[in-house]
């Protein structure tokens, strides 16, 4: 009788297992045919593009955390494309990195959905040096930062942490803030309740040693708030006071943030910061024009940056791979 009872059920167990095996199967195969490998630049907008020799050169790109919704897959694709013309030393990520609700733990798979398997592309398996954005405060803050241990591509070792790079006998340093907590604002809304445990005079006595201690040609300042809007709304931050307050010893260069879901560039007659916001990287958004806007766009891109000794070129390409705004700063 037992031998009976086992026979079918090992069938069952067979059948089930196979069942398994070709849904698992079926999938990968699908999602093989629904990705789109190029291995060469297929658009023709990006021949556009001004390449330097030397130097150092990265992409950044903000709030783009949609599940490949919007246009976050056809500006993935783009970046992989504009790889082939100016590679990427690194990526940086202006905030946002996933909507609505930020992620779960490191093994939430919004990682993959959102993350791995939309930036797939070989030019874009770099670096990527990351922000928390004010999504990111709605779900589990320390798994964005927990996940560095984990992804070899994925950097967000601490809420601020400092990166310096040297090419061509010449320094850069990237300081990376966490500004949820320098915004007012937040403090009287139950769902950012996250930042009353962030020490924000500690984070802002670090970013003036930061900075005062820096021996770089350039001091780039990375965080997902702007100094100020681009658009009409022109709420002063605590950003704006503690980085103009230190930029008249020249010390910051440019602000790269997100926050805005528009391609920004702005320059206060009263500041010699240069800021840049990136923050339509899935969905753009019409926010205005300011008094210190020199550009802005509400399609949906990213921003392609060379760093050289004297100058630093700032691109702005849409995810059509159209470049729509470019600008050098001289030292």
């Amino acid at each position: 009788m037992n031998v009976e009872k086992k026979v079918p059920q090992t069938l069952q167990v067979i059948r089930a297992v196979g069942i398994l095996f070709a849904f698992i199967l079926s999938a990968t195969f699908s999602q093989a045919q629904t990705r789109k490998i190029y291995n060469a630049n297929k658009t023709q907008a990006l021949e556009e593009l001004t390449v330097k020799e030397g130097g150092l050169s990265f992409y950044v790109i903000g709030d783009w955390g949609r599940n490949g919704h919007f246009k976050q897959m056809e500006i993935a694709a783009i970046m992989q494309q504009a790889g082939f013309i100016i590679k990427p030393d690194f990526i940086i990520s202006t905030g946002d990195n996933f909507y609505p609700d930020g992620i779960a733990s490191v093994k939430d798979p919004f990682i993959i959905s959102s993350f791995e398997d939309i930036y797939y592309g070989s030019n874009l398996f770099c670096p990527w040096y990351l922000v928390l954005g004010n999504h990111g405060y709605l779900g589990n803050v320390e798994a964005q930062i927990d996940y560095t241990k984990i992804s070899q591509r994925w950097n967000m070792p601490n809420h601020y942490y400092l990166v310096d790079k040297e090419v061509d006998d010449f320094k850069t340093r990237l300081i990376f803030l966490d500004t949820n907590p320098l915004q007012q604002s937040y403090y009287e809304e139950e769902k950012y309740r996250k930042i009353k445990e962030q020490d924000t005079l500690q984070q802002k006595r670090w970013l003036l040693n930061a900075l005062e201690t820096s021996e770089a040609k350039w001091n780039i300042v990375v965080g997902h708030h702007p100094m100020y809007s681009a658009g009409k709304d022109q709420e002063e931050t605590s950003l704006q006071n503690l980085l103009e307050s230190t930029s008249k010893d020249s010390k910051v260069d440019i602000v790269f943030s997100g926050h805005q879901h528009v391609i920004a560039h702005q320059k206060s007659d009263e500041s010699t910061i240069q800021q840049f916001i990136s923050g339509s990287g899935s969905r753009g958004e019409d926010v205005g024009k300011s008094s210190s806007t020199k550009f802005i766009d509400s399609d949906e891109g990213f921003l392609i940056v060379i760093v050289q000794e004297k100058e630093i070129l700032v691109q702005a390409v849409n995810w059509k791979g159209e470049v729509l705004y470019k600008r050098e700063i001289f030292r």
